[in-house]
């Protein structure tokens, strides 16, 4: 799952703990700035059941966590250019 408008200051095990609320994580990764280390206010998380995941999105999706409006829906794909880069 795809999640946004994270607050900078969730850390990738309180991330987890929301998610646990609606069964196994199976990961909790909260994307950083490569110079600074610094959250860049979304991530992503997987969970084995398809069933659990659409519980956990339905359950966290627009609920406000630390302040913030979060965002969680299902992962896409990134597409790729003509030239074959990844975006």
């Amino acid at each position: 799952m795809y999640v946004s408008n994270i607050s900078f200051h969730t850390t990738e095990t309180d991330l987890r703990r929301l998610f646990e609320q609606f069964g196994m994580v199976d990961s909790a990764r909260i994307i950083t700035d490569r110079e600074t280390g610094r959250s860049r206010g979304f991530g992503f998380v997987e969970m084995p059941s398809e069933e659990q995941a659409g519980d956990a999105i339905k359950g966290l999706n627009n609920k406000e966590v630390e302040g913030r409006q979060m965002s969680v829906s299902v992962a896409r794909e990134k597409k790729s250019n003509n030239s074959g880069n990844r975006w």
